[in-house]
């Protein structure tokens, strides 16, 4: 069944319909919350919330966005409010990717990159860590779950030149961050 007919459905209070549309979203909304507030059972927390939100105002939904777009939105304004309530910053997590080695140098060589890159990733999450929300959250729809510019105005609901200018100065501002951490460290990255 097409999600249209889905959200039609569910509009008509089919919960057999909603449950197919959480279904296909929970994921996506979950690992979204998860990135920026790096705290599983918080981000399982916020995307019950999000749909539980999108239950109750789904009959509201006029299909301007997609409702993957809605349900961002919905999720990015949990996560601020989270932060907000909890005050609490977290980590944004990265993709740990690792190769398997075939052989003991190959294993001793693989150990030795993969202290290298664990050391780069917590000083990319200390830098991380720093930045205004605002930036954190569009890094981390950007460069950590790979959301396009036009999926970004929409979740975000602000303009394409101010997705463009904010994610310009988060990188800036991360890459500032990450060379003063590294000046301290000695200049070892």
């Amino acid at each position: 069944m097409e999600e249209k007919e889905l959200i039609r459905l569910s509009q008509q209070g089919n919960d057999e319909a909603f449950e197919a549309l959480v279904k296909k979203y929970q994921r996506k909304v979950f690992q979204l919350a998860f990135s920026i507030t790096q705290d599983r059972t918080n981000a399982d927390d916020i995307a019950q919330e999000v749909f539980l939100k999108a239950y109750m105002a789904l009959r509201k939904f006029k299909f301007k966005s997609s409702l993957g777009t809605w349900l961002y939105q919905i999720t990015v304004n949990h996560v601020k409010d989270y932060f907000r309530k909890t005050k609490k910053i977290k980590l944004i997590s990265l993709e740990d990717t690792q190769a398997i080695a075939s052989n003991e140098e190959d294993e001793m060589i693989l150990r030795e990159k993969r202290q290298i890159e664990n050391e780069r990733k917590k000083l990319v999450h200390k830098a991380l860590q720093t930045l205004p929300g605002k930036y954190k959250i569009i890094l981390s729809l950007r460069d950590i779950q790979g959301f396009s510019y036009g999926e970004i105005v929409d979740i975000l609901n602000i303009s394409p030149g101010t997705v463009d200018s904010r994610l310009h100065r988060a990188r800036k501002m991360l890459r500032k961050k990450i060379a003063s951490l590294t000046i301290l460290r000695g200049g070892e990255l």
